[in-house]
């Protein structure tokens, strides 16, 4: 048996069959050669009874001294008793990166998000989570990889962040259900950039701007009632953009002055209504063929996009940076401002964690301390922000 070298290696030609060639100084250690004329690493060993042949890798990805050295380091761990191969078929069975996410999105996003949550997760996950890393072995997926995506959204810092937090969560995943070790969440101590805070909380004398124009538009016919009565009741309960849109009459209980949603955004919540959020309520027309209360153009449906609408009466107003979702800030500083604990107020708003409501604990020093039922009140007092009837402030 020859000492397998570069020179006998091109010296070799394909047979029939395939046709091997044994070291002389490596026991195991050989050089296969198929009839299509390719050229293979192999050792040949046992454990136990059992006579096992490994590939090393192929001729010009490896050379001959490369591939002796791999020979050599897996002879070792027989020697210690291991199977070479069975790590290696471990990391064959070992799904995909991309497979798993696929699979948390399927199994944990779909099932225990709420729609809007769970789309958003999957948006971030297909958009931004290259091919390259989908690729990767699960438990190959180091601290690097993680950082380096990361990184690699700078110029979108907060999709960045959000990215960061699903990827957080999804090997949090990945440990519970056996897909990688205990303790080794890759995403864990990647440091998130530095956000500009994006609320913005309107003043009291923004608030009754804000209810001028509305009653101007209102007037004008230039925005379809529903839209006014929308934006009005955002800024009366402080309640999310789409439970406003998608309320529906029979969630309004009259009686005890509410809104009990079935679902929302952290489950059943209610929506307690003031006053003036009642007198808007009252102010609506309501039809046979439609059960919503902000009711949209088309046969049945609510209304779907208040951005548009919303765009013209801020920039009316002069509040061209304040967004929709700022309205629902904007009622909890009134909250706070009027002396309302952070627990009451994240009741309020429907909170299902108290950090979320804590980030209002700043506003806590403003001298205005009305009663907690006092919010509807103290907004009614500035006039222009009542109904519009008939033409005329109510």
């Amino acid at each position: 048996m020859p000492k397998i070298t570069k020179r006998l290696i091109d010296a070799t030609e394909a047979a029939h069959k395939d046709t091997f060639l044994w070291d002389e100084d490596l026991a195991g250690y050989g050089l296969k050669v198929t009839p299509a004329g390719r050229k293979v690493f192999v050792l040949q060993y046992r454990i136990g009874r059992r006579s096992r042949r490994m590939t090393l890798g192929t001729y010009g990805a490896l050379t001959a001294d490369q591939a002796r050295s791999h020979a050599q380091a897996a002879l070792r761990q027989i020697a210690r008793g291991d199977d070479p191969m069975t790590e290696r078929d471990v990391k064959r069975a070992e799904k995909a990166t991309g497979e798993l996410l696929d699979q948390f999105l399927n199994d944990h996003a779909d099932i225990k998000l709420k729609g809007r949550s769970s789309a958003e997760y999957r948006r971030l996950v297909e958009t931004l989570v290259p091919s390259k890393l989908r690729r990767e072995p699960i438990t190959e997926v180091g601290r690097a990889h993680v950082a380096q995506l990361h990184n690699g959204l700078a110029k979108t810092p907060y999709q960045a962040n959000r990215l960061l937090a699903v990827l957080r969560k999804f090997f949090n995943w990945c440990e519970k259900n056996g897909f990688r070790p205990d303790h080794t969440n890759p995403a864990l101590h990647v440091e998130p950039f530095k956000e500009r805070k994006r609320e913005r909380f309107l003043s009291p004398a923004e608030i009754a701007h804000l209810a001028e124009v509305l009653s101007e538009v209102e007037r004008e016919a230039k925005q379809s009632p529903f839209v006014i009565a929308a934006i009005r009741l955002l800024i009366l309960t402080g309640a999310r953009l789409n439970e406003i849109l998608t309320l529906k009459w029979e969630w309004i209980d009259f009686d005890n002055l509410c809104v009990r949603l079935p679902d929302s955004k952290t489950g059943a919540k209610t929506i307690y209504l003031s006053p003036p959020a009642m007198q808007v309520l009252a102010g609506l027309p309501r039809y046979d063929d439609n059960p919503h209360v902000i009711c949209g153009q088309k046969k049945g449906a609510c209304l779907v996009n208040l951005q548009k609408p919303w765009e013209a009466i801020r920039e009316r107003a002069g509040l061209e940076n304040v967004r929709i979702h700022d309205l629902r800030h904007s009622f909890a500083s009134i909250a706070v401002a009027s002396g309302m604990s952070l627990p009451m107020i994240g009741k309020l708003l429907g909170h299902s964690q108290p950090q979320t409501t804590a980030r209002y604990a700043h506003l806590a020093d403003d001298p205005m301390k009305l009663a907690a039922d006092q919010i509807g009140r103290q907004i009614d007092i500035m006039p222009a922000l009542r109904v519009v009837s008939n033409g005329t402030s109510s």
